[in-house]
């Protein structure tokens, strides 16, 4: 998954980012109203950590310009400890779930999993698509038959992209920005060695080729 992380205490920014791609993200991460902004407009998000007091603006202004152009991408928003009032209006800006600042990674982690979940219409932390179950929380695929792998975290993304939407096209170059971020450069033929090796777990069939399109995974029996 794709996340932006805009946060302007600099440190905080690349301990939260370290995490979150332990946690199985692709983090593009920005101290700043302005590029957030930006970055919004041009990347394709599944979920974003917002920061309230930026040192251009307020992120309740980056998130209801984001909600006025119909930017529907969940946010999860930081506040200072106690302030209710941020917290209301954040919500009522169009913030799909809020965390007081200090706050424990490993609640940071698990919000932003719930409520890419809501928006993607499940209430578990299973992703299924199939015979096949990949846990969230596990970074592990279940092939149906009681057989359990574990994934490297390149290797859950892009399997977590397919899977959360069978039978729907990804060209190489989608795939490229949900596993990878802005500071990444990787090579051209990565997401072809990525393929192969899930192929081996789930079946050369179950992972097809559109030639000159992408890739899709195929759960039709």
């Amino acid at each position: 998954m794709r996340l932006l992380l805009v946060e302007d205490d600099r440190l905080l920014a690349d301990g939260l980012a370290s995490q979150l791609e332990k946690a199985g993200f692709s983090v593009d991460v920005t101290h700043t109203a302005k590029e957030a902004l930006i970055l919004a407009e041009q990347e394709d998000y599944r979920a974003v950590v917002l920061d309230l007091g930026l040192p251009d603006g307020n992120g309740l202004d980056v998130l209801s310009k984001w909600r006025l152009h119909h930017k529907s991408v969940p946010v999860l928003i930081l506040t200072a400890r106690g302030d209710w009032q941020d917290k209301v209006n954040g919500l009522k800006a169009g913030a799909d779930d809020y965390l007081a600042k200090p706050f424990q990674t490993e609640e940071l982690i698990a919000r932003l999993n719930a409520i890419v979940r809501r928006s993607e219409g499940r209430g578990h932390s299973l992703v299924q698509a199939g015979r096949f179950e990949l846990d969230e929380n596990r970074q592990s695929l279940n092939l149906g038959d009681g057989t359990e792998h574990s994934l490297t975290g390149t290797e859950f993304r892009l399997l977590r992209c397919l899977m959360s939407r069978p039978g729907q096209v990804f060209s190489k170059e989608q795939l490229m920005e949900q596993l990878y971020n802005l500071n990444d450069h990787p090579s051209e033929n990565v997401i072809e060695a990525y393929i192969r090796r899930l192929r081996k777990l789930v079946g050369p069939d179950t992972i097809s080729t559109r030639r000159g399109q992408g890739y899709l995974f195929d759960v039709r029996e």
